[in-house]
């Protein structure tokens, strides 16, 4: 077996490591993530512009990290290691405006992390578009484990690398159908694949720059530019809006009352350019929206 890439990092901020990864894992059967049995280690795999990568990483004591990589782009991940962990983060700037914020921002300190690649955070963001978490994230795993090459080196048995795009492009039309997804989003996804090369550079550009291009592409908008930005590069500001939940949570948390994407640009104004940060402040800290219907029933577009 080939050697593995390795490196060892020691953050200059607390750091809380599978906190800072944890928006990077879609779902608890993720084929392209595994936290070991013991707690003491994180694998997670990802495409790369030199090929697949596999990367294993734990923690020493003293708060060094241990990363070990393997696979084509195994140099290529090990040495975006800081960026992965939130170092290119600024959370010192943020000003909270609301006792909740303030609160949950003293406790947590919250690091964005960026991996630096669009395409793995593009595929499971469309397939999140309009449907339940359960929904989008069976459809990951099915395509993940039929057109995702097998992780490099020793990963945990079924661990897979994302299908990249050439890969995606090939997957027959029965195919999406078998793993629930609707024309609409395939098309986004197969419109992506098309020009993925050109869409790595929104991580390069970052910002609302690097949004916009993303919503060149037919399919991808504000919502889906959002959550491929806040994993990509980190993006502190890019809020998810169009999202089901997220303005009646922030309204109850903030102003005591359900709000609308109009109402939750106005309340989070004050955080720009970062509410994003501030959203997530408000989803950690622990408060529970009062609820007062049914939960959003799941469709099969297999049975359709």
């Amino acid at each position: 077996m080939t050697r593995p890439v390795e490196r060892e990092w020691r953050p200059d901020f607390r750091l809380d490591l599978t906190g800072v990864l944890a928006p990077l894992r879609r779902g608890r059967g993720d084929p392209t993530w595994r936290t070991a049995a013991d707690g003491a280690a994180i694998w997670r795999t990802g495409t790369t512009p030199d090929g697949a990568a596999t990367l294993r990483l734990s923690r020493r004591a003293d708060g060094t990290v241990v990363a070990a990589a393997w696979g084509p782009g195994a140099a290529w991940t090990v040495d975006r290691l800081p960026q992965l962990l939130g170092a290119g983060d600024d959370p010192d700037s943020f000003v909270a405006h609301h006792p909740l914020i303030a609160d949950a921002a003293r406790r947590l300190q919250l690091r964005l992390g960026a991996t630096g690649r669009v395409w793995d955070q593009l595929f499971p963001a469309v397939l999140e578009q309009k449907v339940t978490g359960t929904e989008a994230h069976r459809s990951w795993r099915e395509l993940c484990r039929r057109f995702g090459e097998p992780a490099p080196g020793p990963a945990p048995e079924g661990m897979r690398v994302p299908p990249t795009p050439v890969r995606t492009r090939e997957i027959p039309d029965w195919e999406w159908h078998g793993a629930g997804v609707d024309s609409a989003r395939r098309r986004a996804i197969l419109a992506s694949a098309a020009v993925a090369h050109r869409l790595e550079t929104a991580a390069e550009l970052g910002g609302e720059e690097g949004r916009i291009l993303l919503r060149r592409v037919p399919g991808i908008g504000v919502w889906t530019a959002a959550e491929i930005a806040q994993r990509a590069w980190g993006d502190a500001d890019a809020v998810s809006f169009g999202d089901f939940h997220i303005p009646t949570v922030v309204g109850w948390a903030l102003v005591g009352r359900p709000l609308d994407d109009v109402g939750m640009l106005e309340v989070l104004a004050p955080y720009a350019p970062q509410r994003h940060r501030a959203v997530r402040y408000v989803e950690l800290s622990g408060f529970r929206r009062p609820r007062f219907g049914p939960r959003f029933s799941p469709r099969d577009y297999r049975a359709m």
